[in-house]
């Protein structure tokens, strides 16, 4: 810094002429600032910024200052490796001009118009914004809405010749006075470094200091004069006259200097913040009061309230956390003493002073309450704002919204605000039944409280390289948003995945085998071990038409069972499905019929085909593992199973003595057995085989009062069940206790704050041990373990599948259920689906937010777009038809026909519509013995319908009701299906492709 060529122009010039004997010289130039104009306004005439195409190799960004983090410009190298990471690229960035770029090399502040307040600005496709924010949030808009007397003060407190117009070419960075104050401290510099430096600051380089300089605080000399040179060069930014330069300096000083940070309301920056957060004075109000003559007592005590308040916090900004929060009393001190000072002065009157020091400070003891934000009207933003936290890397909503950002999304503000409209007023009946949503499988006004149900929507728009969201609303007044925050029961809207999933193996199939000649495929069939393998061997040998269109269509027609009598052994044991539709119950039905009234037990019996063929396809052969019981593999599968469920009750056990001391543990492990000699003996042997016979003793006869133990009883009994005598499974069994939580009590005794995973890594060989019993039983129990093991490895390969569709979980229930929905989705997760099966099976990148645009107007300035799109093939083009039919078949003869005609083209024209319904009922029952049913309750319910709007919409609807109120709901997925036909008026506007502006260019155009 000190190489710095404007040091060198005006320090240098000061000095020479004093050390040379032009004192007269140098004194006039400190008067006027003749030559310091000159130079410097050529100097920072030549500072300057240009946009340019594309990203800039050579931009300069700050690493320190509140300022700059606060804005994001520190952050902004960050976020473009970020976004450029994914699917953005810069598509302009700023260039600096060589003397700016010198300058900021050197270590200068940039110099350029900063801004006193930015933040976080969302657009919709429009251009029309959808949310902002500005901080401070309390500022002075021009100077002249400064109170004089304000003004005033401040000038008199800090900088006392800002303001004067006797030089316009005054150098507000430097009041020659203190600044010789300030060179009369150096010597104190170089002995003690860190020593404050009084006297040299004027409102410039304040405002330098905690904007730019590292933690806003000057750390030394250096530091001082970097402040003042930027300082200086900043102020003739707009030619030799600093007029304008120096009023612009009084009100940003107002309204961006720091007044420390308060808990629940953040960091607090400017007078009006202050007034708000400290004070609860709103800066309107002081204004007015402030700039007018009391007319009466009660209005000088106003004028009075507000002038000690203003007076305070310009003076707290020496030390805003010890004034403001540790020692206000000093505060209250200090501006007293101020009020006498400055009515000495003359800028206050007597009156004034009088009534100020008359009244004590009162700080607002709770922090001002945040606005409250209606979640309603403010979910899509909310949404937008949720996904730039991931897309920037920023850890938190504050931190966001302060970011000099503008971001475009691509959503449509209008169709987004009418739905929001038509969502706010389902909770009232009468407007519910105006709608059609009342009747029959769909809301009862009279038994269950509108108000509860939850409704969604999100809405996508597909364009030639990605999809688009237009609209995301629901009516949750809460933050979560049920599209992508949680976990659903959205019942057999899964057998749309089960179906493309069976369809995907058909598509598999015939790529193996149409192209084999008969006799070929008479083999293929015999040797098959499953039933989709044998199907497909017998139609490709005997279809005259191989092609693999004709064999979906095929596969849509192959026909399943609907009775309900079958009990299936899956998921850990046997179960039996039930209908929807109990007349279903006797049907066999093709899979087009089964999809279209959405029957279960066809897609149970679909799945369980699903999984056979995956189990065919494993290294071995599923079948010979079950009957041949020399198959090396057996053991494999027993021992995974062993470990698998042993980990499962280890885990269970845990939770259940983690945090209990030792004594309550043994305790707890004794109340769990019951009261008999051999049994106690079994517990205390091994969870305590160090303890003597004496304590042996008295903890059985502690438990067995009336048991009349001698001390020979005691000494037998110790003996027999001492260490080592049994095997852990046979302890278990004695004691009549879970082995794995016998060894766990046993090993918490010398480690009570053991963590699960130490637990877990220390019970290995335990876990098999408590399983002996299995690998020593007849070949049916084995096989029993074994079923489940193949069938988790089959699941294991349809989750794949499924997550290569957009299933947002990492794991499936590894059960046939799975076909119905005990796997759980996300209603953003089935409209991508249902985007993948519209765009022919290509899986397109999902865009919220089109562009950034990040610190406009400034030398950090950066626009980021859309970069080069890529779909990726997930599904055959084929398959994707096949499922775009019979959905189609879904939505005019099936569960949701109401919708069909809903919307129409310009013309007239009924605009074909295709999708999957689903209800989901969740409750959690509870057992007892025998297996009767002894309690039913309701976690939520659910009911969904993901949907495709001819060649460009996609999306889901649901209803959502959570907790034990579900249980007054009988609505099914007739009800959403029902809210799209009713919402249908707010979409046409965005649905007509004679009126919509298209997902690429935004231009109005009849389709993409």
């Amino acid at each position: 810094m000190t190489r710095l060529w404007v040091r060198r122009a005006i320090w240098g010039v000061t000095l020479a002429a004093t050390l040379g004997g032009g004192a007269l010289l140098a004194q006039e130039e400190m008067r006027t600032s003749r030559l310091q104009a000159r130079l410097l306004a050529g100097y920072a005439k030549d500072m300057t910024y240009t946009l340019g195409e594309g990203p800039n190799p050579a931009a300069r960004h700050p690493t320190q200052g509140p300022y700059n983090e606060r804005m994001g410009y520190v952050g902004l190298p960050g976020y473009l490796r970020s976004l450029t990471s994914d699917m953005y690229a810069v598509e302009m960035q700023a260039h600096l001009s060589p003397t700016l770029d010198q300058f900021m090399a050197a270590g200068g502040f940039p110099i350029y118009h900063e801004k006193t307040r930015a933040g976080l600005t969302l657009l919709d496709r429009n251009g029309t914004a959808l949310f902002s924010a500005r901080y401070p949030e309390r500022v002075f808009a021009k100077f002249e809405d400064v109170p004089p007397l304000v003004a005033a003060t401040l000038l008199f407190i800090e900088n006392r010749e800002l303001l004067n117009t006797d030089e316009p070419r005054r150098n507000p960075a430097v009041e020659w006075d203190r600044f010789a104050g300030a060179v009369a401290m150096l010597p104190v510099q170089w002995v003690k470094p860190g020593q404050r430096s009084p006297g040299g600051s004027t409102l410039a380089t304040q405002i330098e200091k905690y904007r730019h300089s590292p933690d806003g605080q000057t750390s030394g000399a250096t530091e001082k004069l970097r402040q003042m040179i930027s300082a200086s060069t900043r102020a003739y930014l707009d030619g030799e006259d600093t007029g304008a330069h120096r009023r612009r300096i009084l009100i940003d000083y107002l309204n961006s200097t720091p007044l420390t940070g308060r808990p629940g309301f953040g960091e607090v920056n400017g007078l009006g913040d202050g007034l708000w957060a400290w004070f609860g004075t709103d800066l309107a109000m002081a204004e007015k009061v402030l700039s007018e003559e009391p007319a009466d007592a009660r209005a000088l005590q106003l004028k009075a309230l507000a002038y000690k308040q203003v007076l305070s916090l310009l003076l707290a900004q020496r030390r805003p956390s010890y004034y403001l929060i540790q020692d206000r009393q000093a505060l209250e001190r200090l501006a007293d003493s101020h009020l006498r000072v400055l009515h000495g002065a003359g800028v206050i009157d007597t009156a004034l002073r009088d009534a100020a020091l008359g009244l004590t400070l009162k700080f607002r003891e709770d922090p001002p309450q945040a606005q409250t934000a209606n979640f309603v009207e403010q979910k899509a933003p909310n949404a937008i704002r949720a996904r730039l936290l991931s897309m920037l890397g920023v850890s938190s909503l504050y931190q966001l919204d302060r970011i000099d950002l503008t971001a475009e999304s691509t959503l449509d503000a209008p169709a987004q605000q009418r739905v929001v409209e038509v969502l706010a007023k389902l909770g009232d009946p009468a407007f519910a039944a105006q709608m059609g949503l009342t009747g029959e499988r769909l809301l009862d006004t009279k038994g269950s409280d509108l108000s509860k149900i939850i409704y969604s929507v999100t809405l996508y728009e597909r364009g030639p390289d990605a999809n688009y969201l237009r609209v995301q609303a629901d009516n949750l007044d809460q933050p979560l948003d049920i599209n992508e925050g949680a976990k659903l029961d959205l019942g057999s809207t899964a057998k749309l995945r089960t179906l493309a999933t069976y369809l995907e193996i058909v598509a598999e199939l015939h790529t193996r085998y149409a192209h084999l000649p008969k006799d070929f495929l008479a083999d293929v069939e015999e040797e098959a071990s499953d039933n989709l393998t044998r199907w497909a061997a017998n139609w490709l040998a005997t279809s005259s038409n191989r092609g693999l269109g004709a064999m979906l269509d095929a596969a849509m027609e192959r026909r399943y069972s609907a009775n309900p009598g079958e009990a299936f052994f899956t998921g850990g044991g046997l179960h039996s499905f039930v209908n929807f539709n109990p007349r279903d119950n006797g049907s066999i039905l093709t899979v087009t019929e089964s999809l279209r009234n959405s029957v279960n037990l066809p897609f149970i019996r679909m799945m369980r085909d699903v999984v056979q063929f995956y189990l065919s396809e494993g290294g071995d052969d599923s079948t010979d593992i079950l009957h041949n019981p020399d198959h090396p593999a057996r053991q494999a599968y027993l021992a995974r199973f062993a470990d698998k469920e042993g980990s499962d009750f280890l885990n269970r056990f845990y939770n259940s003595y983690r945090k209990h001391t030792p004594d309550a543990m043994l305790n707890m492990l004794a109340a769990r057995s019951r009261p008999m000699p051999h049994r106690l003996s079994v517990i205390f042997r091994t969870v305590r085989p160090q303890a003597g016979v004496k304590e042996f003793g008295a903890f059985l006869r502690a438990r067995l009062p009336d048991a009349k133990l001698d001390d020979g009883d005691i000494a037998s009994l110790y003996g027999k069940y001492g260490p080592g005598k049994f095997p852990l499974n046979d302890l278990g069994y004695l004691a009549r206790v879970h082995p794995l939580e016998l060894w766990l009590v046993s090993y918490l005794q010398k480690r009570p704050d053991a963590k699960r995973q130490e637990v877990l890594e220390a019970s290995v060989q335990e876990r098999q041990e408590s399983y002996r019993w299995l690998f020593k039983k007849g070949q049916s129990a084995q096989n029993t373990r074994i079923r489940i093991g193949l069938e988790e490895e089959a699941f294991q390969r349809i989750t794949e599948q499924w997550r290569k569709l957009g299933y947002p979980f990492e794991t499936l229930v590894p059960s046939f259920a799975t076909a119905i929905g005990s796997s759980a989705d996300r209603p953003a997760a089935l409209a991508e689906l249902v985007g993948i099966i519209q765009n022919d099976g290509v899986r397109q990148p999902t865009v919220r937010v089109r562009k950034l645009h990040f610190a406009a107007g400034t030398p950090y300035e950066a626009v980021v777009g859309l970069g080069e799109l890529r779909g990726q093939r997930v599904m055959k083009a084929e398959v994707a038809a096949t499922l775009r039919k019979a959905l189609m078949d879904v939505a005019q003869n099936g569960t949701a026909k109401r919708v069909w005609g809903s919307f129409k083209d310009s013309s007239g024209a009924v605009i074909p519509i295709g999708g999957k319904t689903g209800t989901g009922d969740h409750r959690l029952d509870r057992y007892g013995p025998g297996g009767h049913l002894i309690e039913s309750r309701a976690v939520n319910r659910t009911a969904t319908f993901a949907f495709y709007i001819g060649d460009r919409f996609f999306g889901t609807m649901t209803a959502f009701v959570h907790g034990p109120e579900a249980d007054n709901y009988r609505f099914t997925s007739a009800l959403p299906a029902q809210l799209l036909k009713s919402i249908a008026p707010a979409l046409q506007p965005l649905i007509d492709p004679g009126l919509t502006k298209t997902a690429d260019t935004g231009k109005p155009q009849t389709g993409l």
